[in-house]
C-alpha cells in the first residue's frame, strides 16, 4: 500500500466519523485475522508475522473474538472424585 492509498483510508475513516480507538481496533482485528489465515491458524507463525509476542496475540484473539486464543489446555485435568491419589513411597 502506498502512502497516498493509506492517506485515502485515513480520510474515509475520518469522513465516516470513526474515532481513533475504533480505527485502531479495526486495523488490529483485520491484521490479526489476516495473519492467522496466512499462517494456517498457527499462532506462533502469525505472531511472528505481526512482530508481537504469542501471548499478546492470544490476548488480542480473545479481545476481538477470533477464537479462544489457545489451542491446548494449560492445566492438568483435576483428579477424578473417588479415585485415591497415589502416595509417594521410598527413601528420601
Amino acid at each position: 500500500m502506498t502512502k497516498n492509498e493509506f492517506d485515502g483510508v485515513i480520510e474515509r475513516l475520518l469522513d465516516a466519523g470513526i474515532s481513533l480507538p475504533e480505527a485502531v481496533g479495526i486495523l488490529e482485528r483485520g491484521m490479526i485475522g489476516g495473519a492467522l489465515l496466512r499462517a494456517g491458524r498457527n499462532q506462533c507463525a502469525a505472531a511472528e508475522k505481526l512482530a508481537i509476542h504469542r501471548n499478546t496475540l492470544q490476548r488480542k484473539m480473545v479481545e476481538f473474538g477470533l477464537g479462544n486464543g489457545r489451542t491446548r489446555s494449560r492445566r492438568k485435568p483435576p483428579v477424578q472424585a473417588g479415585r485415591p491419589r497415589k502416595r509417594k513411597t521410598g527413601v528420601a
